[in-house]
């Protein structure tokens, strides 16, 4: 059986090898030779039908790619496992974790479409939101698609994604922003006029140190962000009176009284802000608009910016955005937009005239057939 596999004993247990894409695989067959025949029989089967998985692929677990996936993403320094805040869990970790306690101890040969619709329906259930259910599956997928890479797995199986609500359309006109910003201590209320005004990402802003400030040159730098890009923002206006007075603020007092300076621009007693959620949410319900988030900043200056007839391509690059899709999506119109673009339109049609005007050639000419001057744009 060479050809098409052998069965040999070793020890108590009889095993079975076979070829398989250029390599020879070797497993435990069974107790006997009956069961090894067996066992190779099917192998053999699965491979002729180009179902195999192969022994190695049918022990992996969930929680296995799980682990692989995680030491793969820090391993290139992806932003998605960097903790977003003191205290607060980096955003795959969060998302793998309802995963694990779900399928992590499950072969990954046993996974289907089946079990992930399962998992989304008793997600939603417990009240989690559709976006939410969508990046935890997604995080799976991901683990999967490594896999596969690796061959760890031999097949992906088709992982069903929720259909999630229009983006939110959230904003902030100059008003409201001041009433909101009004409402929040010194540290935060700058670090929000920083992000209305360069539509900064809220852990961009809230997590950047004075080693990214060039005070000489009035620069403020990242040497990357979410999109794996760094930029450089100059420091101008509103936004040089925003670093000079976090620059007065450094300084703080330690325990003890020994005074000392904060390594972060947007501080509280040299402590992060944290996500500052609560504090947020207590300004916009105070300030009479509840439900107002901090990323509608981005959006709004996203808008501020191509309202002020800034070019795209530089807004782009003050903003952080990569793609030109993402960023239209956050150029958001309100209605006044609109009410005052129909207006432009009404008084340009009422400028255009009413009835149609002659225009005389000025020169002479003769048509086949005719003679004479050409006259208020017609032959005589």
């Amino acid at each position: 059986m060479r050809g098409d596999g052998r069965i040999y004993l070793r020890g108590s247990v009889y095993w079975i090898s076979y070829p398989h894409r250029g390599q020879n695989i070797r497993e435990a067959g069974g107790r006997t030779d009956q069961e090894a025949r067996r066992k190779l029989k099917r192998r053999l089967a699965e491979i002729q039908g180009e179902n195999f998985v192969g022994p190695r692929a049918e022990r992996v677990t969930v929680n296995e790619l799980l682990d692989d996936l995680l030491t793969h993403l820090r391993t290139s320094g992806a932003k998605c496992v960097q903790p977003r805040g003191s205290g607060t869990a980096a955003p795959i970790l969060s998302h793998l974790r309802p995963i694990r306690e779900y399928f992590g101890t499950e072969r990954a040969i046993n996974v289907s479409s089946q079990l992930v619709e399962r998992y989304q329906s008793e997600r939603l259930s417990l009240g989690k939101s559709r976006s939410t259910v969508n990046r935890e599956v997604a995080a799976l997928r991901q683990a999967f698609n490594l896999g596969k890479k690796r061959d760890q797995v031999m097949r992906v199986p088709y992982f069903p994604m929720l259909k999630e609500p229009a983006a939110r359309q959230g904003f902030f006109e100059r008003e409201e922003f001041e009433s909101v910003v009004s409402q929040l201590d010194p540290p935060f209320a700058d670090a929000a006029r920083f992000s209305y005004l360069t539509g900064w990402r809220k852990a961009e802003v809230f997590d950047l140190h004075w080693d990214q400030i060039d005070r000489s040159a009035r620069e403020a730098r990242l040497a990357t962000s979410k999109n794996g890009l760094g930029r450089v923002v100059p420091l101008e206006g509103s936004l040089w009176e925003i670093v000079e007075r976090r620059w007065h603020g450094r300084e703080y007092l330690m325990v003890g009284g020994v005074s000392g300076l904060s390594e972060l621009v947007f501080h509280r007693s040299g402590q992060p802000l944290g996500e500052g959620r609560k504090a947020w949410k207590n300004a916009c319900k105070s300030a009479g608009y509840p439900g107002k988030l901090f990323h509608d900043l981005r959006r709004t200056a996203v808008r501020n910016m191509v309202r002020a007839g800034v070019p795209q391509a530089v807004a782009m690059s003050i903003s952080g955005h990569r793609t030109t899709s993402m960023f239209q999506r956050y150029n958001i119109t309100s209605e006044a937009d609109k009410r005052s673009a129909l207006l432009r339109t009404q008084q340009y049609l009422s400028d255009l005239p009413t009835s149609p005007t002659w225009r005389p050639f000025p020169r002479t000419g003769t048509k086949e057939g005719q003679t004479g001057e050409i006259e208020d744009g017609r032959f005589g």
